[in-house]
């Protein structure tokens, strides 16, 4: 039976930068360093200054996705909880400190977005030391038909490779809600000490609901869930925590849901508390509020509840 095809050979970029079975090196890659990737992303940033740059207006990358494989990036949530914001942060700084020397010699500093964009990410097919990196001007406006330009370093050169891609391949990359970070650009640039990325509030998934009231025909209640386990309830609720979802109807339950995302797997789950929970077509069955039964909650998933409101659960 032939071994499963990677992503890469399947885009007939393998010999690229990853290495087969017959090319195995006895060396011992050694695992990333904080200082291996902040060093990596300024490396990028300066990149996309020298390519992206012309006459005197200064031009660089707003969104960065660095990619390693899933082990390393599992090291860095298991013992080196939190090191990603801490990361970003001074990354943000550095970026600040040379772009304010541009501006000293009189170049033209305009961003072409409003915020920085950060996501670290992981790929099975990335081997250990592997270190990614996709650039973007406009976070959030690549068309899905243009191309995206990529940066890999492989572990047996230590080269820098860069090439074009579909935007197809970011599809096999899997996204944290840890390794996203988004700051605003500060026209300024005077990098703000007292908020960091780490401490700023990042959205798990955001909800939409259509209501059969009247007052709300034509319109959608959205709620974005930025913590960890929120509490989904009708218009009886009377608490404004921002982990409850209140959706003003008397036909969801007070409460109704519980849902939670598990940072370990990555994965959201439900538990129900109403009098019915349709989840994709199935009931889910209802469980006491003090001891939740939980079923795995798939991203995109239709939740119906009591037969008359629909809830759709998208990724943030």
């Amino acid at each position: 039976m032939d071994p499963k095809t990677s992503i890469w050979q399947r885009i007939g970029l393998q010999d690229w930068f990853l290495t087969s079975e017959n090319t195995g090196s006895s060396k011992k890659q050694q695992s990333l360093t904080p200082d291996d990737v902040y060093n990596y992303v300024i490396d990028k940033f300066n990149d996309s200054i020298r390519q992206l740059s012309f006459a005197d207006r200064v031009v660089f990358y707003h969104e960065y996705i660095i990619s390693f494989n899933p082990d390393d990036y599992q090291e860095f949530m298991n013992n080196k909880q939190g090191i990603f914001g801490l990361i970003v942060n001074e990354t943000v700084k550095k970026f600040y400190e040379q772009l304010k020397q541009y501006r000293v010699t009189g170049k033209t500093v305009v961003p072409s977005s409003s915020k920085w964009v950060f996501r670290l990410v992981s790929h099975p097919d990335y081997a250990r030391g592997d270190i990614g990196f996709i650039g973007k001007l406009l976070p959030g406006t690549v068309k899905k038909e243009e191309n995206l330009r990529v940066t890999f370093i492989p572990r047996q050169t230590g080269i820098a490779q860069t090439f074009d891609v579909s935007q197809d391949v970011l599809k096999g990359f899997n996204y944290y809600s840890e390794g996203y970070y988004e700051l605003p650009y500060i026209e300024d640039l005077e990098y703000d000490e007292e908020a960091p990325a780490d401490d700023r509030k990042k959205s798990f998934a955001r909800f939409e609901t259509v209501l059969p009231e009247k007052q709300f025909a034509g319109k959608k209640v959205e709620y974005i869930m930025k913590d960890d386990e929120i509490v989904v309830s009708g218009d009886e609720e009377t608490r404004e925590d921002s982990n409850i979802f209140k959706i003003p109807t008397e036909w969801v339950n007070t409460p109704h849901l519980q849902i939670r995302f598990n940072k370990s797997d990555g994965k959201f789950y439900l538990a129900s508390f109403g009098e019915r929970t349709i989840l994709n077509e199935n009931e889910v069955e209802k469980s006491d509020i003090n001891s939740p039964s939980w079923v795995e909650l798939p991203v995109n998933s239709k939740i119906l509840l009591n037969g008359i409101v629909g809830i759709n659960i998208f990724k943030s």
